[in-house]
C-alpha cells in the first residue's frame, strides 16, 4: 500500500512536472524553503488523517469521517461539500497528471527532432491516450495492482537516485550556492512577498494526494494499520526525495529564462540536457520519470473510480445507482472508472482552447484536495474544544494529547493555502491570465448538483 500511495504522491517527479511555477515565482530559494515548510505542516495533516483512518477505515475517506464525527445537524451538509471537493481534487489531478506525462513524451520528441513543433492539440490527444490506457488497466488488470505497487516503489526510488546522481556527476558548470539558496527570481510582476506566496503553489501541488490509501481500505488486509501507515510514510518519502531532487535541479539549472522558455515545454528536460549535454542521456533520464507518471495515471484512475463508487453508494452523485455498482465478474466499479475517465478527458479538453483555462485546472486539483482535508480537521478541532464524546479516536494511530496541536497546525496551513490558490499569478491582471479557480470549482459543483436534484 505504501507503493500505491507513493506512486500517486511521488513528490519528486510531481515537482518536476510543474517546475516552471517555482522558477518564475521566487526561483530556487522559494522552491526549496517552501518545500521544507509545506512538508512540515503537511505531516501534521497526514498524522491527523491517519488517526481518523485508523479509527474509521472506509472507502469514502475524508467525507465519511466528516459524516461520522461532525455534529448531527451539520454532518450531512459538511460531508456532502467535503465529498465534492474530494472528487474535484482526484478527478482534476488525474487530468493534470495525464497532461504532465504527455508533456514528457512530447518534450522528448521535440528534443530529439528540433524541427518538430509541439501544438496544444498534440498534448490533448496524448493525454487522451494515457487516460484510456489507465482506464482499461484499472478495469481489466486490478489483480496486478499490488504487484505494480511494489514494483513501482522500487522503480521510483531507483529512478530518483539515478536522476539526481547523474545530473550532479555530469554537470561541470553548476550554479553557486547563493543562486540556489538566496537569489530571489521574480517574473510575475508582483512584489517579492506576493511572488513567494504564488511560488508555494508548486510545493503544495507536489505534496498532496496522500489520502489515496484511505479510499482503498475496503480492498486491503489489516486496513486500520496499513492505510494510515501508507498515508504518513508517503509524506515522509515525498519530503526526503523532493528535497534532495529540488536542490540537485537548482544547482544544475542553466539560466532562469532559458529554463522557463525551453522549446520542449518541460523545464526539467532543459535541466537534464544542460547537465548531460546528451540528447540520448536526457531522454533516458526523462523516460524514467515518464514511467512513474504513467503508473501514477493508473493509480489516480483507480483511486478516482473507488471514490466515485463510494460517494455514489452514499447517494452523493447523480446516477448514483449506476455509479455504485460493482461488476459481478471483474469485481471493480466499472461505471465509476468510466465516469472518472470521462471527467479527466473533459478537463484535458480545456487545453484545446486556452492555456490559462488548463492552468486553472492545476490550481483546482490542489485546492480540491486541500479543502477536503481541511473540513475533517476542522471537525476534529471543534470536537476537541467542545468536549464531544467522539473527541478521542481509538486506533493504532491515535495521536492522544498531541492530536489537537496537529489538527490546528494542519488546518491553519490548509486554510492559508486554499485562499492563496485563488490569487492571480501575473501582473497586470486581465481576463486572459486571471485565476478562475474558485469560480470554476463552485460552478462545477453547482451544475452537477442541479442535475442530481
Amino acid at each position: 500500500m505504501i507503493g500505491f500511495s507513493f506512486s500517486i504522491v511521488t513528490s519528486w517527479s510531481a515537482l518536476s512536472g510543474v517546475l516552471v511555477v517555482g522558477v518564475e515565482s521566487g526561483g530556487p530559494p522559494v522552491m526549496i524553503w517552501s518545500w521544507v515548510g509545506v512538508c512540515a505542516v503537511s505531516l501534521a495533516v497526514a498524522y491527523s488523517m491517519a488517526e481518523m483512518c485508523s479509527a474509521y477505515p472506509v472507502a469514502g475517506g475524508q467525507y465519511s469521517w466528516v459524516a461520522i464525527l461532525a455534529p448531527k445537524k451539520w454532518a450531512r451538509g459538511l460531508s456532502y461539500v467535503c465529498g465534492w471537493f474530494m472528487l474535484i481534487g482526484i478527478l482534476s489531478m488525474g487530468a493534470v497528471n495525464n497532461f504532465i506525462a504527455g508533456n514528457f513524451v512530447l518534450g522528448m520528441a521535440n528534443l530529439t527532432y528540433p524541427e518538430y513543433t509541439i501544438e496544444r492539440w498534440h498534448a490533448v490527444l496524448v493525454a487522451y491516450l494515457i487516460c484510456i490506457v489507465a482506464a482499461l488497466s484499472s478495469i481489466f488488470l486490478p489483480h496486478l495492482l499490488n504487484r505494480i505497487s511494489k514494483a513501482i516503489l522500487i522503480w521510483n526510488i531507483c529512478s530518483f537516485f539515478i536522476c539526481f546522481i547523474t545530473i550532479l556527476a555530469t554537470n561541470d558548470h553548476k550554479q553557486p550556492a547563493s543562486f540556489v539558496f538566496a537569489d530571489f527570481q521574480n517574473s510575475t510582476g508582483f512584489n517579492k512577498a506576493y511572488a513567494a506566496i504564488i511560488g508555494i503553489l508548486q510545493s503544495a501541488f507536489g505534496m498532496c494526494c496522500y489520502d489515496a490509501p484511505a479510499h482503498m481500505t475496503e480492498e486491503i488486509k489489516d486496513a486500520r494499520k496499513q492505510a494510515p501507515r501508507a498515508i504518513v510514510m508517503s509524506v515522509w518519502l515525498g519530503f526526503l526525495t523532493g528535497f534532495v531532487f529540488l536542490i540537485s535541479l537548482c544547482f544544475c539549472m542553466g539560466g532562469i529564462d532559458e529554463t522557463a522558455s525551453t522549446p520542449t515545454g518541460v523545464p526539467l528536460i532543459a535541466i537534464f540536457h544542460n547537465s548531460t549535454g546528451s540528447v540520448a542521456g536526457t531522454c533516458a533520464l526523462t523516460s524514467l520519470i515518464t514511467v512513474v507518471a504513467l503508473v501514477c495515471a493508473n493509480s489516480l484512475m483507480t483511486e478516482g473510480g473507488r471514490a466515485v463508487y463510494a460517494f455514489a453508494r452514499d447517494r452523493g452523485l447523480p446516477f448514483s445507482r449506476a455509479l455504485s455498482r460493482v461488476h459481478p465478474t471483474l469485481g471493480v466499479p466499472v461505471a465509476g472508472i468510466l465516469a472518472t475517465a470521462a471527467v479527466q478527458a473533459a478537463f484535458n479538453s480545456i487545453y484545446f482552447g486556452t492555456v490559462t483555462g488548463f492552468n486553472t485546472v492545476i490550481s483546482i486539483a490542489t485546492e480540491g484536495f486541500y479543502v477536503s482535508y481541511a473540513i475533517p480537521l476542522l471537525v476534529r478541532i471543534l470536537s476537541r474544544v467542545s468536549g464531544d464524546k467522539r473527541e478521542r479516536l481509538d486506533g493504532p494511530y491515535s495521536l492522544g494529547r498531541w492530536g489537537l496541536l496537529a489538527n490546528v497546525v494542519g488546518f491553519t496551513y490548509l486554510a492559508f493555502a486554499v485562499i492563496t490558490f485563488n490569487f492571480p499569478t501575473v501582473d497586470p491582471v486581465d481576463k486572459e491570465n486571471m485565476n478562475y479557480t474558485s469560480a470554476a470549482s463552485f460552478k462545477f459543483i453547482q451544475d452537477i448538483s442541479n442535475q442530481a436534484e
